[in-house]
């Protein structure tokens, strides 16, 4: 099991794709940062290699699955070679049957990215130009419109995938919005890869219609051939591409985890015994080590808490959710490093049905099915909603008089008049509320479909639309600990947090959230959720504790 490696600070300018894995990196990069695609010279010569054999199969007498015959419970049903053009292109129109809200641009450029992947691969039986086609709608910064209902994980992510594969016909709609010249990041968000978390806005650009806009790309819409409107549905490639994206959140989440906690253990006038090396040495957890690490580097040489640490002090131990943060903050850690293996592994596969096995031969699998993907995805709304809930019962903390050590009810400015913090914490409570909804199992909740050829089915894009929504919610539940971690720091004055803590404090400042009179508190929230989505909060506490996990 790998450890998590924070997020690289640059993203690549183009990514090439060839018969080899793409990595996490590779997907973030072209879907949320704009990276061009570039093709391996090598792999197109295979992939024009196994479109021979399709061909040659295509003029057999005897039927060949997807080549030569319908599909699913048609699979049976022999079709002239005359129709068979028709049968791709109906395929495509006939599967392009999502509904509902638009998918967001990185999600669509992510799924069309992996599936370019898969034909690159020389498995699917595809025309080089069908790959070529795929990679200049992605350069081109044209967007298919995915619509959010549709896929049920099996026969990969059908519908999604099939809106896709109709763009490249130049039918359907799209947005159109280039991606602009990468800028330098700016000094304050250096190591930070990350422009938003989990975002739920419709994907971004000007709605047009596929024609339109692969003609001003200078785009030949393609007229599929036998076995290519199948090549181009049959994949994960949905809920992978998802999954992408969310490791690459939770990498940066799960650090800004530690700090809030790191914040709540001194503002609480919490210890730091607890978090010692040689004590998470008993329990041999990577992630707790790492998880304790970060809090043992983020509370040296705290001031505050050096102000408690002598006899005087009676506290015989802290609430579970200072003291026990290692342990759950580590669990989700590696049921991480667990979903980028599994993430790892699915982006080296070449995912079609039938698929062409290196020998040259034309077999029908299962390997469509999203359950691998599905179940960690399902595994990691566990670990998302645990995580926010541990928050907020921080959160918790700071306002009550009984259990925050000293500090006013609520972090009220003028008890009695105002709120202070109070209802933040119903927000984190509301949102930890629905985390909770959201952790039960997609993956467990099969439907029958296809006239029961298709029996058993993933829901992997399902669990992967559920967890986006709860890494969102994650985010907002920490930044509201962060805001309510750094008014309480500020209350301890004279006593001074620790530097790495204290340059929080002051980030939380500079957008207005300071101690004071009520005020109106939802911009401030909203503002550091930027600061805890952007990367913000975490490149900050890393120049002073040094580079966090």
């Amino acid at each position: 099991m790998s450890t998590i490696a924070p997020a690289p600070a640059r993203t690549a300018a183009s990514v090439t794709v060839g018969t080899g894995a793409l990595t996490i990196e590779d997907v973030v990069a072209v879907a949320r940062h704009g990276a061009s695609v570039e093709l391996d010279p090598a792999a197109l010569e295979g992939v024009a290699a196994s479109r021979a054999i399709v061909e040659g199969l295509a003029a057999d007498p005897e039927p060949h699955y997807g080549i030569s015959t319908g599909f699913g419970a048609l699979a049976t049903t022999f079709i002239a070679e005359d129709r068979r053009a028709q049968l791709q292109a109906s395929l495509v129109r006939s599967h392009a049957a999502g509904s509902g809200a638009e998918v967001e641009r990185e999600v669509v450029r992510a799924l069309m990215l992996l599936r370019l992947s898969t034909l690159m691969t020389g498995r699917t039986g595809v025309r080089r130009e069908t790959a070529e086609t795929y990679a200049a709608i992605l350069n081109a910064g044209i967007t298919p419109v995915v619509r959010e209902y549709g896929s049920l994980g099996c026969s990969g992510d059908l519908a999604p995938l099939a809106h896709c594969a109709l763009v490249a016909m130049g039918e359907g709609d799209v947005r159109v919005s280039p991606f602009p010249e990468p800028a330098p990041l700016p000094e304050s968000v250096e190591g930070s890869n990350h422009d938003a978390i989990a975002s739920t806005s419709s994907a971004n650009g000007e709605l047009t219609d596929a024609a339109t806009a692969l003609a001003a790309a200078g785009i030949t819409p393609l007229r599929l051939g036998e076995k290519e409107g199948l090549a181009l549905i049959n994949g994960t490639d949905g809920m992978l591409g998802m999954l992408a994206l969310a490791i690459d959140d939770l990498r940066l989440l799960l650090t800004t985890a530690d700090i809030a906690a790191a914040m709540s253990v001194e503002g609480l006038m919490g210890t730091d015994a607890v978090f010692a090396e040689d004590l998470h040495a008993l329990r041999p957890q990577r992630g707790q080590a790492l998880a304790a690490s970060n809090l043992r580097r983020l509370l040296a040489e705290s001031p505050i808490v050096a102000s408690h640490q002598g006899p005087e002090c009676t506290r015989v131990q802290d609430a579970y959710s200072l003291r026990c943060a290692p342990q759950v903050h580590g669990a989700a850690r590696d049921t991480l490093a667990h979903a980028a293996s599994v993430a790892d592994a699915e982006l080296a596969s070449a995912i079609d049905n039938p698929v062409l096995t290196l020998d040259g031969r034309v077999e029908s699998n299962g390997n469509f099915h999203g359950a691998p993907v599905g179940y960690v995805l399902d595994f990691l709304a566990i670990a998302v909603a645990d995580v926010a809930s541990m928050s907020e019962r921080r959160t918790d903390r700071f306002l009550d008089r009984a259990r925050n050590q000293g500090l006013p009810p609520f972090l009220a400015d003028e008890v009695g008049v105002d709120s202070g913090l109070m209802i933040a914490q119903y927000t984190a409570a509301g949102i930890v509320s629905e985390l909770k909804r959201l952790a039960v199992p997609a993956s467990v909740d099969s439907i029958p479909s296809s006239a029961m050829q298709e029996d058993h089915v993933s829901m992997g894009w399902a669990a992967a639309r559920k967890l986006r929504r709860a890494i969102d919610g994650l985010a907002r539940v920490l930044a509201i600990e962060v805001m309510t971690a750094s008014r309480g720091l500020a209350l301890r004055a004279p006593l001074e947090p620790g530097a790495a803590t204290g340059a929080i404090v002051s980030l939380v400042a500079g957008v207005g959230a300071v101690p004071g009179p009520d005020r109106f508190l939802s911009p401030e929230i909203e503002a550091i959720t930027g600061l805890v989505a952007s990367g913000e909060v975490v490149a900050t506490a890393s120049r002073e504790a040094g580079a966090l996990v």
